[in-house]
């Protein structure tokens, strides 16, 4: 079937059809997009996409709602969003779409769903409140998408469907960002596996360039790494191992005697000719080459192990 029209709902907006227009515009670059509460539009027929409106699911019809009882949920119980319902149907073509290669389609799919999907669902749903974020509640995506539309006293007949078209662009290079940094991570898992292999027993790692790191190390149950070295920008970085992605206290910090040092007073510290600096908090120092950096793991590594 052609589709020749994609309609969702009109007056304010959420992050949920703003991420699902996303989705179905780049999938569908020629339909019109149209923001109805009409049963005209919102009705199911030939050509039409609908989501978030209609107060019905259905694809073989091609409509996507989440607000009518019962509500879609996810085979774990958990409610879908239309931007939930629109990711299971058509993210994969969307991810082929933006290039990602065949073999990490779905491994994204479902990664997206997992950080990026999942909460828009859950929090358009009110199945997860935003107060949890504490002070950091007002910068959370749907939040800030909800920015985007007009105030109060800014009325007219168009407004809302300017503010729309104007927090599309915003969403789609969120959306985008997502794949693009997830994909970039899949691509960096072998590098850092073969990576790995190479370093055998030895507790530092060293990569061809600053990459993602930590979830490699970790699916490959390389417990016994401490360190990562890579190049970096002319000079060479040396940076501890996080324990997991929602703590900042790593395997073994860098000695504390290097601590907020710079140049001659760092190398005077650690005894290595070329080192450059070290980061205050102990995650990360660098140095002028790869002979010095290897020099100041080596004696991180004595040190921690100590």
């Amino acid at each position: 079937m052609s589709i020749t029209h994609l309609v969702t709902h009109s007056g304010g907006f959420h992050a949920d059809e703003l991420l699902s227009s996303v989705v179905l515009s780049q999938l569908f670059p020629d339909a019109t997009l149209v923001r109805s509460r009409d049963a005209q539009w919102t009705t199911p027929g030939a050509g039409k996409l609908i989501y978030d409106v209609g107060r019905a699911y259905n694809a073989e019809s091609g409509i996507f709602d989440h607000h009518q009882r019962p509500n879609p949920l996810r085979p774990d119980g958990q409610p879908y969003s239309s931007f939930g319902l629109i990711w299971a149907h058509f993210g994969r073509a969307y991810l082929q779409a933006l290039a990602v290669p065949a073999a990490d389609i779905d491994a994204l799919h479902q990664a997206i769903d997992d950080s990026f999907v999942l909460p828009i669902d859950l929090l358009d749903n009110g199945a997860l409140e935003p107060s949890g974020a504490g002070p950091l509640a007002g910068l959370l995506l749907p939040t800030l998408l909800e920015t985007l539309k007009p105030v109060f006293d800014d009325r007219g007949p168009s407004r809302d469907d300017e503010a729309f078209q104007q927090a599309l662009p915003v969403a789609r290079a969120f959306l985008e960002a997502a794949v693009r940094t997830k994909a970039a991570k899949c691509r960096a898992e072998g590098v850092v596996q073969q990576a790995i292999v190479a370093a055998g027993t030895a507790r530092v790692l060293e990569l061809p360039m600053g990459m993602p790191f930590r979830a490699a190390i970790e699916r490959a149950g390389a417990d016994h790494l401490l360190f990562v070295v890579h190049p970096r920008d002319g000079d060479w970085a040396l940076n501890t191992i996080r324990k997991g992605g929602d703590t900042f206290e790593s395997r073994a910090d860098l000695p504390a005697a290097w601590a907020g040092l710079t140049d001659a007073a760092l190398e005077q510290a650690c005894g290595v000719q070329g080192a450059k600096f070290c980061h205050n908090a102990r995650f990360i120092a660098v140095a002028a080459t790869r002979e010095a950096v290897l020099a100041m793991a080596e004696k991180a590594v004595a040190e921690a192990m100590v």
